[in-house]
């Protein structure tokens, strides 16, 4: 295992190996590994710049690959460097991501400016793998202009990629009368910027109706303090053409500003910031749990007694809760 302080000079200085290293470390659930990647992240954080972060969710067979592809390759001819972190599903089997994301952004991931780093979620909710976001600060330390965090697709559960992202873009197919019913609230109300995806050939005209029915949608929803006027918006773009990819960083760019600006940008990170501590606390608390012979017997009779119905689970909670403050006072 690399030396925590070499490695994170290797990844400041902007090196891919180094990068391809350092996350793969923070993966890692071995304890000797967390600790090393704790103290990889704690030589970054004083030096690290802010990259654009980009959320990007979108329903199966939208075209999430094909779209940042040809958004990352404009980006990286505009002079930006592009990184990709592409969430796949994981098998139940081996626990490694049966997508291949890479293999499918040939081009980009080819690009000397572009790195790719495709994921498996590992059942973790949220469509987000649990580490993305210190992946997402490995690429900001390494110089990236602009972070794309691919999800998994769409569900009410996603919208947890809001909470590392500065922008949530939410991409969607044309026609989507019955799909706007599928999207649930939670995603229109936390996207910032809808995209109506394969607007050519045919679905051309479909593609400007169904923009229109979101459009009308967004305006139905309450206005969020976060908002210029004319956010959070609907447009159509194709990434098979490339039209409206230009027009749609634009807007991006635009709300990023507006969000500096006016304090949203700095007030945001430092909530995101908290989120994710006391999650890391939350799951630290449950690894214990489940590491602690003791408690992890208790947490099996509870949980059978609570399936049962025989235990109320707020009951169950403040009897684990009450025996794991006792063994650390006792």
């Amino acid at each position: 295992m690399a030396d925590p302080e070499s490695l994170a000079r290797g990844v400041a200085a902007g090196e891919r190996r180094a990068l391809a290293r350092a996350i793969t470390l923070i993966e890692s659930r071995r304890a000797d590994h967390r600790a090393a990647a704790g103290a990889l992240l704690e030589h970054l954080a004083p030096e690290a710049p802010q990259a654009l972060r980009i959320g990007l969710s979108g329903t199966p067979g939208v075209g999430k690959s094909t779209f940042i592809e040809a958004f990352g390759l404009m980006l990286c001819d505009a002079g930006l460097r592009v990184a990709v972190l592409a969430v796949d599903p994981s098998s139940a089997r081996s626990g490694g991501s049966i997508l291949g994301d890479k293999t499918r952004m040939e081009k980009l991931s080819r690009h000397p400016r572009a790195f790719i780093r495709p994921s498996p979620s590992q059942s973790e909710l949220g469509g987000v793998a649990r580490r993305t976001r210190e992946a997402v600060s490995l690429c900001e330390a390494a110089g990236f202009d602009v972070v794309l965090i691919e999800t998994v697709g769409v569900g009410q559960s996603e919208v947890m990629v809001a909470e590392m992202a500065d922008l949530f873009v939410l991409l969607l197919a044309p026609g989507g009368g019955d799909e706007l019913q599928g999207v649930k609230r939670g995603i229109m109300e936390t996207a910032d910027i809808i995209l109506i995806n394969k607007a050519d050939g045919d679905l051309a005209a479909t593609a400007r109706r169904t923009c229109a029915d979101y459009a009308g949608a967004l305006r139905l929803l309450r206005k969020r303090p976060q908002d210029p006027e004319g956010f959070p918006l609907a447009m159509p773009v194709s990434a098979v053409e490339g039209a409206g990819l230009e027009k749609a960083w634009e807007k991006m760019q635009a709300l990023a500003d507006w969000r500096r600006t006016q304090g949203h940008w700095d007030r945001r990170r430092r909530e995101q910031a908290l989120h994710w501590f006391h999650e890391e606390v939350r799951q630290g608390v449950l690894a214990h749990l489940r590491a602690d012979p003791a408690m992890a017997g208790a947490m099996a009779r509870l949980d059978g007694e609570v399936a049962d119905g025989t235990r109320p689970p707020s009951s169950a909670a403040a009897e684990i809760l009450q025996g794991l403050i006792g063994s650390k006072t006792g």
